[in-house]
């Protein structure tokens, strides 16, 4: 098949579907190799990549889809007289929590939030933004929850590698005005051995940063589909 046409009939097949659609899946309705549909897929990259559209090449949920340019969002929720539906913070923290633990179970996930989830999880099962994954071998053996497709196409990610780094979380300090049982006399003896861990502890950050730093590793309208 000429390149050209395989080009034109691969942008008609991932425009029709609406959902993203896989490589593997592509090859199967053209009854080519993926590998010759890659060249392809490069080039609806490229041009959509080139050109200044209101319709964007994405690479979402393990597959292709068109989308309507993040910046024309309020334009097609107008015409679509849609209201976006809205995850709660607890529906989010929750979903964030699965996201970055999974597999989870729902008593390790309400012993981080610190409340119980079961509504919230039924709600997220409901909208199939997680999913059951199978049970957890320990006593009651609980469900193990985790993130689905719909999850990364609602948030425009490829797989969960795509997952934003978690921020470090640092061990409160102390507060300078408790008492800790130690006599002041004891404690002022301390003082100058002190002055040189506190400067130690500063450069910490530093070292930390240094550490990161060596080498180790969107809805046909993405703003107007209801969350």
């Amino acid at each position: 098949m000429h390149p050209a046409e395989l080009k034109t009939i691969t942008e008609s097949l991932i425009f029709a579907a609406g959902d993203p659609v896989s490589l593997r899946r592509l090859s199967e309705v053209i009854g080519v190799t993926p590998a010759e549909v890659k060249p392809a897929i490069s080039l609806l990259r490229e041009e959509y990549q080139a050109a200044d559209r209101g319709i964007v090449f994405a690479e979402v949920a393990g597959g292709y889809q068109f989308r309507t340019a993040p910046h024309h969002a309020e334009y097609v929720k107008t015409l679509l007289q849609e209201k976006p539906g809205r995850l709660s913070r607890a529906a989010l923290e929750t979903l964030a929590i699965i996201a970055y633990r999974q597999p989870i179970t729902k008593l390790e996930i309400e012993s981080v939030r610190g409340v119980t989830v079961d509504g919230v999880i039924h709600s997220l099962l409901t909208k199939q933004l997680i999913r059951e994954l199978g049970r957890k071998d320990m006593p009651g053996r609980p469900w193990v929850y985790g993130t689905t497709p719909q999850f990364l196409e609602l948030f425009g990610l490829n797989d969960l590698t795509d997952l934003p780094p978690l921020p470090d979380i640092h061990e409160p300090s102390p507060n300078p005005l408790a008492f800790d049982g130690t006599p002041d006399s004891a404690r002022a003896g301390d003082d100058a051995s002190g002055g040189e861990r506190h400067a130690q502890a500063q450069d910490i950050p530093s070292r930390a940063a240094e550490a990161q730093d060596s080498p180790s590793d969107d809805t046909k309208g993405q703003d107007s589909r209801p969350e």
